[in-house]
């Protein structure tokens, strides 16, 4: 098996220390190991990365999605695409070679019967919690005219996924067990979407994540210093995988190829 060294980042969840005031604060917190990735069987995928147009586009987008900005910079890696719904990604190879695969469609998940009182409450969340009634025509248009950024477009037939598995079907056609995933954003698409950390780990697939490669869903207390992102970094140290800084993971790249 051909490995090459790497710099990771991992989080130490113990021991809590009950001498202190606040016991986990004895975790051992972040630390630093080199770890050995195997070239055969591990993958970069880059998850929802989309050309979200201009502000001056979309201002209701970028209202309501204030990360947007910061997502632009993370589209500079080769990799897996997963993509949301759309038309968009369509037309690639690396889709078709997905689709053919992909044996059956996934089933559409059973919902419950709706009802007036519940599309109240949604409807009041809309206008009041995301992305506000005055918002909600630039996201609408935003979304019908996605398309890749130029910098993560697909090269050549690169795999390009819209689910789970037409993902975990280009994992094993590839011989992949180990995602890390670049993209926006950590505490959200990335970690819960269909193609997501949380989905493939139950398919038994390593999932970790480039730091300077991520972006996270911020709120008004959290966006001065990015605090949800570091938060969901954590949580895919403690629960998938490692977090790789993007120079790390070249240099080790690098050296490999000398």
């Amino acid at each position: 098996m051909r490995v090459f060294p790497v710099q990771a980042n991992y989080y130490q969840q113990f021991d809590a220390d009950f001498d202190l005031d606040v016991p986990g604060e004895g975790y051992g917190g972040w630390k630093k190991a080199i770890v050995n990735l195997s070239l055969d069987h591990t993958a970069v995928v880059v998850m929802h990365a989309w050309d979200c147009g201009t502000r001056e586009q979309y201002p209701g987008w970028y209202r309501a999605v204030e990360y947007i900005p910061r997502a632009d910079e993370t589209c500079h890696l080769k990799l897996f695409h997963v993509v949301s719904s759309g038309e968009y990604y369509k037309k690639y190879s690396g889709y078709h070679r997905a689709t053919q695969l992909t044996r059956n469609s996934p089933q559409p998940i059973e919902k419950v019967d709706s009802d007036p009182t519940l599309e109240n409450l949604r409807k009041f969340r809309t206008e009041n919690v995301f992305v506000g009634s005055h918002n909600s025509p630039d996201v609408r248009c935003g979304f019908e005219n996605l398309d890749f950024p130029e910098a993560a477009e697909p090269v050549g037939d690169e795999g390009i996924a819209e689910n789970s598995d037409q993902l975990f079907a280009l994992c094993q056609a590839d011989g992949v067990n180990h995602l890390i995933y670049a993209g926006f954003a950590i505490n959200w698409c990335l970690l819960l979407s269909p193609g997501g950390i949380a989905e493939m780990h139950k398919r038994g697939i390593m999932c970790s994540a480039f730091r300077q490669a991520v972006t996270a869903v911020e709120n008004k207390e959290t966006a001065r210093n990015e605090t949800c992102k570091e938060i969901g970094l954590w949580r895919v140290a403690l629960a998938y995988g490692f977090v790789f800084d993007v120079d790390d993971f070249v240099f080790g790249c690098s050296n490999h190829a000398r």
